[in-house]
């Protein structure tokens, strides 16, 4: 049994006319301490997908199963870093942390939960700004923040949603190694949405594209046969990387065009003839007999 499975899920919004179906016969497994990366367009439905794993939207169709049990709501087991931060603009970094820990570790004493906070604000590399608040952090600090306060909730499974797409490429690749390098430590079963194909390749064992919405379903499994750590500066001149990589690629740009080419419509235009009003009929039979007349 997989640690996480969707079987034939389908997702859609709005009724009638107005229904839009996003997600149609999705399946997907996941080993436990897998890591796996979601790969697609914008707008193809990835959020949806992931929504749909950490309990905050329900399937139309289908079932989705954490450890063999349908997923009915959102629930510590499932730690998520999302794209925004979603930090407490009020609490300071360690303040922000122990939201989660109060909320998993309820009986543990002030003197643990301290202990606690040390340990996730030390393996994100924040102890010079524990007493700081997010206004006073950089972009790639306040994602840090972000995983940390995940991982505090000591979670069975790691939800990552495009969580290092709003940083610059330096810190985004410092961001990539530290994830991989905390992941590492555990091996949590880690789900990652990006629309960065590096990202995937450097992060995960395994990559899945997901073809553009509407109706959006996940494509084949490209497994990532490279060794860790995995640096992408020095993995650029690997040739199994390259191959997978433009493969990857090519394989996106393939469904997009195809996508592309179902939307485009010919439309035949009606033979239509103008009809005059009255007033401009009768100016123009009055033309016609002064001609005659003259």
């Amino acid at each position: 049994m997989a640690y996480l499975e969707l079987k034939n899920v389908s997702k859609s919004y709005g009724t009638g006319k107005d229904k839009v179906e996003v997600l149609k016969n999705i399946n997907l497994s996941v080993e436990e301490g897998e890591f796996v990366a979601i790969v697609g367009f914008t707008g193809s439905g990835k959020t949806t997908l992931i929504n749909l794993i950490n309990g905050l939207e329900f399937p139309d169709e289908g079932e989705v199963l954490l450890q063999g049990k349908p997923i009915t709501g959102p629930g510590p087991d499932r730690g998520v870093v999302f794209q925004n931060y979603s930090l407490l603009p009020w609490l300071t970094v360690a303040q922000n942390i122990k939201l989660a820990i109060d909320e998993v570790y309820t009986s543990s004493s002030k003197k643990e939960k301290t202990a606690l906070i040390k340990k996730y604000v030390d393996m994100v590399h924040l102890s010079h700004a524990i007493d700081k608040k997010p206004a006073e952090l950089s972009g790639g600090m306040r994602q840090r923040v972000s995983v940390a306060r995940a991982l505090a909730m000591n979670p069975k499974m790691l939800l990552m949603d495009e969580p290092l797409s709003a940083l610059d490429a330096l810190t985004r690749g410092t961001l990539q190694e530290e994830i991989v390098n905390i992941w590492g430590e555990d091996k949590k079963t880690c789900l990652l949405i990006t629309n960065d194909v590096d990202e995937g390749v450097v992060m995960a064992d395994r990559i899945i594209p997901l073809k553009p919405g509407p109706k959006a379903e996940l494509g084949p499994n490209f497994k990532v046969d490279l060794p860790r750590p995995r640096v992408i500066a020095e993995i650029n001149k690997n040739e199994t990387y390259k191959h997978l990589r433009n493969e990857i690629l090519e394989y996106l740009i393939a469904v997009g065009a195809s996508r592309k080419s179902e939307k485009t419509t010919s439309y035949e235009l009606p033979d239509l003839k103008p009809v005059m009003p009255g007033r401009v009929k009768w100016g123009i039979q009055r033309r016609k007999e002064k001609q005659q007349f003259f």
